[in-house]
């Protein structure tokens, strides 16, 4: 088998939405909502961790097939200038084996394109137009991911990130 291939990107419209939040915190009123996961989902469960921005992703592939990881990458190795670019849209393509296909669109314009555009299409993107990508989970069994969510919220500026999302 070949070996995994690393894109990277620094610091994401159909509604795939189904879990929508308000809570009131001493900061105010914060949004939150979750994308669904799609895939067929075998495999040990896995999901980023961490406060605040996320502001780059690295992302794993076979060359020709499908997606084997994902990482998010600490802001102090990006290097982005811009504390207000962030991720606000998901988008990419499944089977019921493995997520075959990421689009990683953020607030700036900027992409990430990873993958094969076979099969079935999903679009992630939040409910509240102020929130913004704060963690991925899913599924992967060992060759790849087989299920991709996300989920949706308000980032104050002084939270900040840098975790993995399992591989």
């Amino acid at each position: 088998m070949p070996s995994p291939q690393c894109h990277s990107v620094g610091s994401s419209f159909a509604r795939n939405s189904v879990y929508s939040q308000k809570i009131t915190t001493a900061a105010g009123l914060v949004h939150y909502s979750y994308s669904r996961a799609v895939g067929g989902g075998s495999g040990e469960s896995f999901s980023s961790e961490g406060e605040g921005r996320i502001t780059a992703v690295r992302v794993w592939e076979i060359s020709s097939s499908y997606i084997t990881g994902c990482t998010e990458v600490p802001p102090v190795l990006t290097g982005v200038p811009s504390v207000t670019d962030s991720y606000c849209l998901i988008s990419g393509k499944y089977h019921t084996d493995y997520i075959h296909m990421l689009i990683f669109v953020t607030s700036q314009g900027r992409t990430l394109n990873v993958g094969q555009p076979v099969q079935s299409s999903f679009n992630f993107y939040p409910v509240h137009p102020d929130a913004e990508l704060r963690l991925l989970s899913g599924r992967y069994n060992g060759n790849g991911i087989t299920s991709l969510g996300a989920y949706w919220g308000v980032v104050f500026m002084e939270q900040s990130n840098g975790t993995s999302v399992g591989k």
